[in-house]
């Protein structure tokens, strides 16, 4: 609220842009003037028309057909004629209301000129009963199916235009919900980074305080294995692969940091290889098992990584020996981020799920769809 006024609530832009459209098109887009639907429509009504006609008519019933045709043809050039013109307009004036009446004025001025142009010029065509009554009938039937004619082909028009515009409007929110979920996922993918980096520099200052001779050698590590890491962290996605290789050189550098406290091991099926893989996903898991399994048992521990297919399924787990389940395991911030990864992701086609070993230990499951990742 603003100087005691309250604020108006903005309106996303693709709704700003389709109301627009919307006002814009609110007269049917004129289509084409002597259509192939339209001359067909036109071909019909002049033959269901002439049938009941056909039966009390004097002269040849091809001449008959040709004036119901002749008069239709006029109702169609009028119908386009002020489906285009004038280019605008009163606002208490609806265009459909100039077709409907226009259709239905042109019918009789359409059947007289008819008669002049298919009638003998030595006598008059109203001057004959015969004639007059054909005339009559003619632009009787005409005033009453020709707006009704017009005005089903408006609604079908419309109808049509207005699908079209429901199908974009709905393109078009689909595409900027899909931006706002890509945008989320960048967010989260952002937020990766800091968290990883800090969990890296807190195990290379754990061996800088021990005093470790180590040292060193593995800061070393860490820098190449950051150099390999850090770039996949911005990648939109990436396969298990690209993932277990990441894995790999994390758990060799945890290795280094306690080799009598670390074992490990990463087996894959081959068809594992090219699933599709949010990136860091397995990593943290096996960083999540390292921190709050290994780290914390006096006797260390082992971590397996397997990854395997079954049906249109990748299971991907990562099963540690450390000290078992806790608060900070099933809370933390890279679990956390990592199921709204996933779910941004891929819906409720991916799921983690987190369960305890015996006699003690972890066990962190992903389940992701079974497809290569999308070009």
């Amino acid at each position: 609220m603003k100087d005691g006024r309250p604020r108006r609530c903005a309106r996303p832009g693709w709704y700003r842009r389709a109301m627009s459209d919307a006002h814009a098109s609110a007269a049917p887009v004129p289509g084409p003037w002597f259509g192939w639907r339209r001359l067909r429509v036109v071909g019909i009504a002049a033959f269901v028309a002439s049938l009941p006609m056909s039966a009390n008519w004097l002269s040849s019933y091809w001449l008959l057909l040709l004036r119901l045709l002749m008069v239709g043809l006029a109702a169609l050039f009028v119908f386009g004629l002020f489906e285009r013109w004038p280019r605008r307009l009163p606002a208490w004036f609806p265009r459909w209301g100039l077709q409907v009446a226009s259709v239905a004025a042109v019918m009789p001025v359409a059947a007289a000129l008819t008669y002049a142009f298919t009638t003998p010029h030595d006598v008059h065509w109203w001057a004959v009963k015969s004639r007059m009554e054909g005339f009559s009938f003619i632009a009787f039937m005409g005033l009453l199916v020709g707006p009704w004619i017009a005005m089903s082909a408006l609604y079908r028009q419309i109808s049509g235009q207005v699908r079209t515009q429901a199908l974009a409007f709905e393109l078009e929110r689909s595409r900027y919900e899909r931006n706002a979920l890509d945008a989320r996922l960048r967010l989260l993918q952002a937020q990766v980074e800091p968290h990883f980096l800090f969990n890296t520099l807190a195990n290379v200052r754990e061996l800088v305080d021990a005093g470790s001779p180590q040292a060193s050698s593995v800061l070393g590590s860490l820098i190449a294995y950051l150099r390999a890491a850090v770039p996949r962290l911005h990648e939109p996605g990436g396969t298990v692969a690209q993932e277990l290789d990441l894995v790999r050189a994390y758990l060799s550098v945890m290795h280094m940091r306690m080799p009598d406290r670390l074992q490990w091991s990463v087996d894959a099926e081959a068809g594992a290889m090219l699933v599709a893989c949010p990136p860091t996903s397995v990593l943290t898991l096996v960083e999540n098992a390292v921190r709050h399994g290994i780290d914390p048992a006096e006797e260390g521990g082992r971590i397996d990584v397997r990854a395997t297919v079954r049906g249109e399924e990748c299971r991907l787990q990562v099963i540690d020996t450390g000290v078992g389940l806790s608060g900070a395991t099933l809370d933390g911030t890279g679990l956390s981020n990592l199921r709204e990864r996933l779910q941004l992701a891929f819906g409720d086609a991916a799921r983690l799920t987190l369960g305890a070993v015996h006699p003690h230990g972890t066990s962190a499951e992903l389940v992701l769809p079974a497809r290569p990742p999308v070009p």
